[in-house]
């Protein structure tokens, strides 16, 4: 998996050696020599990694990233600060900035491909959610992605799973302020905690003695459930080659002892950032999903849904030979109510005739909102002969009592109907045109009536 990589240097010769470095392995190199140029090149979407320099003439590496993730347009590029210093309050100081990683000059190899590997994985997921949200939200989108980014990292249920209880509490005294903590020392134990319970990251001590810990990663990535929670590891100066391991399997950062307090609580505060504002983009993204197909006002399916749904009925009961009905309802002289009670009495109606009859229909049936005052039911193993007795239990439940409208007044209501089946055609619009006859003729005939569509 390739990515564009923007490398930010003040000096020629760090950014040919890492240019070198990323293009033999088949990345994409660009390359900007201030922070200007580089916050530049970041908005007009350039580049899917930043590589920062944290030392620079002018706007240093700290500030370049502080302005990225301020900023919407450049908030969700995954940034990693390269710097000469070692202090555990730089890198602090980068994670509190909004950096995504700290790797530190000389930059090992090994840990710089890795990190962009993994970060290349997660900048290629972020993307396709944005792009589904964005296109099937056009409203207030960018508004929603920057309140999600900007949501403050609190509160985190977190796993924490290490048998050395000396340093499993001076973990859990540096978070537990802020977030509730769950220890565990065995993988019986923490598998059990992981499919009971659901958790916003899980922070994994690779100096466990009793189980390989990177095989628990490796199945918290294969679980569905937990296959997008974040994974910290917690390694020892001799760990290097398994932390990459863990990398490469998916895992989201690591921390080396001996541990700084700030720098632990700054990583946990990046990785729950980042959680939430994934899952504030598939809330969105399912929001709009169920926007597109329920009708708001009657909270049933609309009419993109039921066409959805005929078709794959239909075929079904044909390879099946079973019988599938299908039922168009119209609420008699409804316009009348509009002109005189109005729009508000209207839609009290509404609501009220798809409460009354999906309470006699039966659960197997899909009753969908065409438009208007025309609703469907489809009925699926139904013959027309059943759903005309289920069709007249629907008209009796209708007219059987007023319904309650906007100030006060109680209106009576009664429902004209029409049925067909698949017995004459398996075809779709075939089904919904005889049904659309049937309900015509019910309206032709007095209205308040249910009718069959001719064999």
């Amino acid at each position: 998996m390739t990515a564009r990589i923007l490398v930010v240097d003040d000096l020629a010769a760090n950014t040919k050696l890492l240019e070198v470095r990323l293009t033999a392995e088949y990345f994409e190199v660009i390359v900007a020599n201030n922070g200007v140029d580089a916050l530049q090149i970041c908005r007009a979407g350039r580049c899917d990694i930043v590589l920062l320099d944290a030392m620079m003439p002018g706007i240093d590496g700290f500030e370049v990233c502080r302005r990225l993730k301020a900023d919407r347009l450049t908030a969700h590029l995954p940034v990693i600060i390269i710097t000469a210093l070692d202090e555990a309050r730089d890198r602090v100081r980068g994670l509190e900035a909004g950096a995504d990683d700290f790797l530190t000059k000389p930059v090992d190899e090994m840990a710089l491909l890795a990190r962009v590997r993994s970060l290349t994985r997660l900048k290629v997921f972020m993307d396709e959610l944005r792009s589904r949200a964005q296109a099937s939200n056009k409203i207030g989108t960018l508004e929603l992605l920057q309140l999600s980014a900007d949501r403050e990292a609190l509160g985190g249920h977190i796993l924490l799973v290490d048998d050395r209880p000396s340093s499993s509490e001076r973990v859990a005294a540096a978070l537990s302020e802020h977030h509730k903590i769950d220890t565990v020392a065995g993988i019986t134990e923490a598998q059990h905690n992981l499919g009971a319970q659901d958790y916003d990251l899980v922070i994994v001590a690779l100096s466990v003695r009793l189980f390989d810990p990177l095989r628990l990663c490796s199945q918290i990535r294969a679980m569905e459930k937990t296959r997008q929670t974040p994974i910290l590891l917690i390694a020892e100066t001799e760990d290097r080659a398994r932390v990459l391991r863990g990398l490469e399997m998916g895992v989201n950062d690591y921390l080396m002892r001996p541990l700084d307090r700030n720098e632990l609580r700054a990583r946990v505060r990046t990785q729950l950032r980042r959680k939430y504002y994934t899952e504030s983009l598939r809330e969105s993204m399912q929001a709009t999903i169920e926007m597109a197909v329920i009708d708001p006002l009657t909270g049933l399916n609309n009419r993109r849904y039921m066409e959805s749904q005929l078709g794959s009925v239909l075929q079904k009961a044909e390879t099946r030979r079973r019988p599938v009905s299908l039922m168009i309802l119209d609420i008699d002289h409804f316009k009348r109510v509009n002109d005189t009670y109005g729009h508000g009495a209207g839609d009290d109606v509404l609501k009220g005739f798809a409460q009354r009859v999906r309470q006699v229909i039966r659960a197997v049936d899909l009753m969908c909102r065409l438009g208007g005052e025309e609703f469907v039911i489809l009925m699926p193993d139904t013959d027309i002969d059943y759903a005309a007795t289920i069709a007249e239990r629907v008209r009796s439940s209708v007219e059987g009592s007023p319904f309650p409208v906007e100030g006060g007044r109680n209106l009576p209501i009664t429902v004209s109907i029409g049925l067909a089946d698949n017995s004459a055609s398996a075809a779709p619009e075939e089904i919904l045109k005889r049904a659309d006859i049937a309900l015509y003729r019910s309206k032709t005939n007095g209205r308040n009536q249910v009718t069959k569509a001719a064999a």
